[in-house]
């Protein structure tokens, strides 16, 4: 059984950084797609950042692209998410996911396709 844990959420001021960690374990996450979504009080989860299991390509939401990067390091088991530039609206509970079809060629947008969860982390940004 596979296991997430997401570190590095705090607050922080508007303009301000934090670099978010989810760590894997209980088995080998390296061969899984990643993806982080965030959701805000009263509103659904919604899509933040994805990466493809070699790492090799990357996908965004258009209200974060360009402000946050997603990277993953599978000798470590480990997915980052480096946000920069924050702002207030990017206030949620922020969660690392793990899609398990293996090597699969896609990145998905879908919380539904993702198979393991984190617990997540609070990242509050003040104005």
């Amino acid at each position: 059984q596979g296991q997430l844990v997401e570190s590095g959420g705090g607050l922080v001021q508007a303009g301000g950084s934090l670099r978010l960690s989810c760590a894997a374990s209980g088995r080998t996450f390296s061969t899984y797609g990643m993806g982080w979504f965030r959701q805000a009080p009263g509103k659904e989860r919604e899509f933040v950042a994805a990466i493809r299991w070699s790492g090799s390509s990357t996908y965004y939401a258009d209200s974060v692209k360009g402000r946050f990067t997603i990277s993953r390091d599978n000798a470590k088991n480990t997915v980052y998410l480096q946000m920069n530039s924050l702002k207030p609206e990017d206030t949620a509970v922020y969660y690392c996911a793990a899609d398990k079809r293996s090597r699969r060629p896609v990145i998905t947008t879908q919380p539904g396709e993702y198979d393991y969860w984190g617990q997540g982390t609070q990242v509050t940004v003040s104005s």
